[in-house]
């Protein structure tokens, strides 16, 4: 094989590889139409979509927040027209339940759709949703208490360890 083959070759190789390295997410399987229907119903279920409601609200309300600190005097319509956005990007929030959708039903097969939404829909499943926004609370004010604890103590004992070095607190 020449110089000029093998460099030729070199380059159809380079391209293929490239074309590979680029399609591959292309060419990943899509989620089927069942396994992106079950994974919006979860996506309600667990409240994921009322995680990402205040997204659009919030973007508009930091725009309106930017103009008035730059004028203040601009407080009225810069609300007036915030009220305007607030309608007209309601919408696009779609976008974001849409993909969050996507994402669900790319980490988990058809089955494991139907099972996870098997289970949501089961007394255990419905009993867990809502009891654990109680128990995530319960939970963090534990910590919350714990961590103001053990600080104490830690600060008790490090304020012991500096005074047998010598420091005095």
């Amino acid at each position: 094989m020449s110089f000029l083959q093998a460099s030729r070759r070199g380059v159809r190789l380079s391209l293929i590889a490239a074309v590979l390295v680029l399609a591959g997410p292309a060419m990943a399987q899509q989620p089927s139409s069942a396994a992106l229907k079950m994974a919006g119903e979860i996506s309600k279920l667990t409240g994921a979509d009322e995680v990402f409601a205040p997204l659009v609200p919030g973007v508009i309300e930091q725009a309106r927040l930017f103009f008035v600190q730059q004028n203040p005097t601009l407080t009225n319509d810069a609300t007036a027209v915030a009220n305007d956005l607030r309608k007209e990007y309601e919408p696009r929030l779609q976008e974001v339940y849409s993909k969050v959708t996507q994402i669900y039903a790319s980490h988990f097969t058809e089955q494991e759709l139907k099972d996870i939404l098997a289970f949501y829909t089961s007394p255990a499943g419905k009993k867990l949703l809502a009891e654990q926004p109680k128990v995530v609370d319960e939970s963090l004010k534990f910590a919350q208490e714990w961590s103001a604890s053990l600080s104490d103590e830690v600060i008790g004992k490090m304020r012991e360890g500096l005074k047998k070095k010598g420091h005095k607190l």
